[in-house]
């Protein structure tokens, strides 16, 4: 009987602790709402689930309890139990499956009108790239790294000479317009997450991975690092601000070009060698 109350006030608890606990997502900054609402989902299926059969165990605690003279009863299968349990577990499963597929499928297919934006990773800091007025990203090549071009930047390639180079610095885009988060890494594997945009995705080194999404609330967003990534992992942070369009534009008009940031290290190479 005891056992039996103590799974039932599990039940109980666990419910009372959803409906009362202080702790819920952060307010949502992008159009990626459809989470929200597949995670939603997922918690009353399984939830429910939880309740189900943690109730039907303090049932049999109960109602199968050791009595005097009781003799169990010997019944090693049952077809008709397999059938329903099988039947019931594809439809809770299809239930949770459905929803995350149609996530999934506007996730990848971004919008013609998206803006291209370039986000790089290395230990331990969050590095970015912006098209420049000629709406195009310059190609990259991890074999181009180095500190002089920690990017990795063609120096070959004319689309990416007035790109917008940011190293550990803060990533400003305007609110209300789609943007392709293009993600590389460096170095090892890290992953961009941005709690509020409700988006994440994978870094892995000689790959390039995207998501997307629109900026809905101005502010400033802290980025996270959601892959171990070594000893600075929890200290990878950075910031998404999102702006009015004319506050992105000020900023975008005092922001450095890779032909700018590369300029005098060519001059200097240059006296150099005349030298």
């Amino acid at each position: 009987m005891a056992i039996a109350l103590v799974l039932v006030l599990v039940v109980v608890g666990s419910v009372l602790f959803h409906v009362l606990s202080p702790w819920w997502w952060t307010p949502i900054a992008s159009n990626w709402n459809y989470i929200d609402q597949t995670l939603i989902i997922t918690f009353w299926i399984t939830g429910a689930v939880f309740a189900a059969v943690v109730l039907f165990m303090a049932y049999c605690v109960f109602r199968f309890r050791h009595k005097e003279g009781a003799q169990a009863v010997y019944e090693p299968e049952s077809r008709r139990l397999e059938w329903w349990l099988t039947v019931v577990t594809a439809i809770g499963v299809t239930a949770m499956l459905i929803p995350g597929l149609f996530v999934w499928s506007q996730f990848i297919n971004v919008p013609d009108d998206a803006t291209e934006v370039e986000i790089v990773g290395q230990q331990w800091q969050w590095n970015f790239r912006l098209p420049g007025a000629d709406g195009k990203l310059g190609t990259s090549d991890s074999r181009l790294v180095s500190t002089e071009n920690p990017l990795g930047i063609n120096p070959d390639d004319p689309n990416g000479q007035d790109d917008v180079v940011g190293e550990a610095a803060d990533l400003h885009l305007p609110i209300g317009k789609p943007v392709k988060v293009l993600l590389r890494s460096i170095d090892v594997l890290h992953d961009f997450y941005v709690p509020e945009f409700r988006a994440k995705m994978d870094m892995i080194p000689g790959t390039v991975t995207y998501f997307w999404f629109t900026p809905t609330r101005t502010g400033n967003f802290e980025v996270l690092c959601a892959e171990l990534c070594g000893t600075g992992h929890a200290f990878m942070r950075g910031v998404v601000a999102v702006d009015t369009q004319q506050d992105y534009d000020t900023w975008l008009q005092e922001q450095s070009t890779f032909a700018q940031l590369s300029a005098p290290q060519q001059v200097g190479a240059a006296e150099q060698h005349e030298r």
